[in-house]
């Protein structure tokens, strides 16, 4: 039986709530040995990778149990039958909601490898946890503002990204920069009814620096047909139906290497080909929210 049956969501909200700020503390607090070991005995790196990747996917397991005790939500997911769990993936989906992450690790969990965010340099010396996201290899860059501090900048995230020539890696970017409300809509004066302007920093160093190694974009639409959840209302059990959408889409040569960043031209046909995504990906959205 649910939880969300037996508890006032209150309650529920503040258990799990706990439960989850318990088990990031442990799950981290297990990494710290194995990321010592990798940064004082480089040779140890193989070993310590497959440790600390099992605990990572461990956590998301463990969310994806407390998810499903808590919440009767509907599943609608479609996309994620041919995927590689020792594949090479660049994950772009629309972003509504923090719950948004832990949705796209609970349906890829197990499917492809375990996802990481582009960081900026600085969030390395964020406590405990930016020791994690170093240990996971979590990638982290440099924003110079001169045009000779860009390419210095990409070329040292370039040489940071060598690792994943030989380690499985999904990298993960919203390229909307921010969660979709009215507000930002009519801010941006977005021409989609349900997203807002994609932006292709982030998007273009990924495809700068590790774009001959992804063998697919995986285009992801995210839509909650009643209503976008919060977090606290997924922690409380109130979540509501959630549909996913996934598709394959090939990278075109066009848009990979380079430097976005200098380069008008570069930035010019990344941006065209996530622009006509997103054309699709707005009228998807229409489609699964007024659907019966």
């Amino acid at each position: 039986m649910l939880l969300r049956k037996l508890l006032p969501a209150p309650l529920l909200g503040a258990l799990t709530g706990t439960f989850l700020a318990v088990n990031t503390v442990l799950t981290f607090s297990l990494m710290i040995p194995f990321a010592l070991l990798k940064l004082v005995i480089p040779g140890s790196r193989a070993f310590a990778d497959s440790a600390l990747n099992g605990l990572a996917g461990s956590w998301v397991g463990r969310n994806n149990a407390w998810i499903a005790a808590v919440c009767a939500t509907e599943w609608d997911v479609q996309g994620v039958e041919c995927l590689n769990l020792r594949g090479w993936y660049l994950v772009s989906p629309n972003h509504r909601s923090w719950v948004d992450i832990l949705v796209l690790q609970r349906v890829f969990h197990r499917r492809i490898p375990f996802l990481k965010f582009f960081l900026k340099q600085e969030l390395i010396w964020v406590p405990v946890i930016g020791l994690a996201w170093w240990a996971l290899d979590f990638p982290f860059m440099k924003r110079g503002r001169s045009a000779g501090a860009h390419a210095s900048d990409l070329e040292t995230t370039r040489k940071a990204c060598e690792k994943f020539k030989t380690i499985p890696t999904t990298v993960i970017n919203f390229v909307e920069g921010t969660r979709f409300t009215e507000a930002k809509k009519a801010q941006q004066k977005s021409p989609y009814k349900h997203l807002l302007r994609p932006k292709v920093g982030a998007l273009g160093i990924a495809l700068a620096t590790m774009g001959e190694q992804f063998e697919a974009l995986l285009d992801v639409t995210l839509a909650y047909p009643d209503g976008t959840p919060t977090f606290w209302q997924l922690l409380s059990g109130h979540c509501g139906r959630v549909v996913v959408r996934v598709q394959r889409r090939e990278i075109p040569t066009e848009v990979v290497g380079g430097n976005p960043m200098t380069d008008k031209v570069q930035r010019s046909r990344i941006s065209g080909w996530i622009e006509g995504q997103w054309v699709e990906k707005d009228e998807l959205i229409e489609q699964l929210v007024r659907r019966d």
